[in-house]
């Protein structure tokens, strides 16, 4: 097909093919999206497309298949991370990465060494005093159910978790951290 055979095939059989894509992307904008990216893949393959009784079909065919396409692209993104709107993130908090500070490659290295220096201290710390340290502030969890967990008073739970803080701050000033 050149040129002038495609703006025909488009006069005649774009308002067919921009319904189809309405209809099946389930609005006008992802559809309009959707036409798009069926004339701009027929346009790329201009060269080894004959115009004929088939093209059409071949359209729509496309057409459905970049449908299927994006909705796969989707629910994959979807399943490895949820998408939420941005105003839902906002109001916990969150801030575009744009709009939050820019922090330098070099910063980001430092605080990515400072992470695992601090991990690696915590791993460090005998099993009685990790375990409390990994579920009261990996966990995110009360000290009530810390207790529950490893079946031992509440007490113990707060003792060892001071101790735990006591081990790391000496152990961290030993490495040159500050508070």
């Amino acid at each position: 097909m050149n040129d002038h055979e495609i703006e025909q095939f488009i006069l005649t059989y774009g308002c067919d093919i921009l319904r189809f894509c309405r209809m099946t992307a389930g609005g006008s904008e992802a559809g309009d999206d959707l036409y798009q990216d069926t004339m701009l893949k027929l346009t790329e393959k201009k060269q080894t497309l004959l115009l004929g009784p088939h093209t059409k079909s071949y359209a729509l065919s496309t057409a459905l298949f970049l449908w299927k396409n994006s909705r796969r692209k989707y629910a994959a993104r979807n399943r490895i991370l949820p998408m939420e709107s941005v105003e839902a993130l906002e109001d916990t908090g969150w801030q575009c990465p744009a709009q939050a500070s820019v922090i330098s490659p070099e910063q980001e290295l430092l605080q990515q060494n400072e992470l695992e220096t601090v991990r690696g201290v915590v791993a460090a710390l005998p099993e009685k005093y990790k375990l409390p340290v990994y579920l009261f502030y990996s966990a995110d969890m009360r000290i009530s159910e810390i207790a529950e967990i490893l079946h031992i008073p509440e007490g113990t739970v707060k003792t060892r978790l001071r101790k735990a803080k006591n081990l790391l701050k000496a152990r961290l000033e030993a490495l040159g951290y500050e508070r």
